[in-house]
């Protein structure tokens, strides 16, 4: 069983810097992919951001340059440095990461942005 487990979500206002973070129960090697998601209210689970094998990570459009995602190995952790955070980034937000063929989901972490 793995577990992926997310914390760093919150309360921010626009143009405001948040960190998440989520840790693995098994090695980052055997997670491929691995990544972020996020949900809004009524609305479809998309990507943020997916780390594949020997590559840099992909971003959503809409994320792309305030967003970065990395890893550490060491820790079995990923990071989500989100900066300039707008309205529209309110979400409850996925730690997401396949094992062997079989798809993991952290419990989810909220992130509410607030002009």
């Amino acid at each position: 069983q793995v577990r992926l487990v997310e914390s760093g979500g919150g309360l921010v206002q626009t143009e405001a810097s948040l960190r998440l973070s989520c840790t693995a129960s098994v090695s980052l090697f055997s997670l491929n992919p691995m990544g972020w998601y996020r949900q809004a209210p009524g609305k479809q689970r998309d990507l943020v951001a997916i780390h594949t094998t020997g590559a840099r990570p992909i971003y959503a459009d809409s994320v792309k340059g305030r967003f970065t995602s990395s890893r550490d190995v060491a820790k079995n952790t990923v990071w989500l440095q989100m900066n300039s955070l707008k309205n529209e980034d309110t979400a409850v937000y996925y730690c997401y990461g396949s094992y062997f063929g079989r798809d993991y989901w952290g419990q989810g972490t909220q992130v509410t942005v607030s002009s």
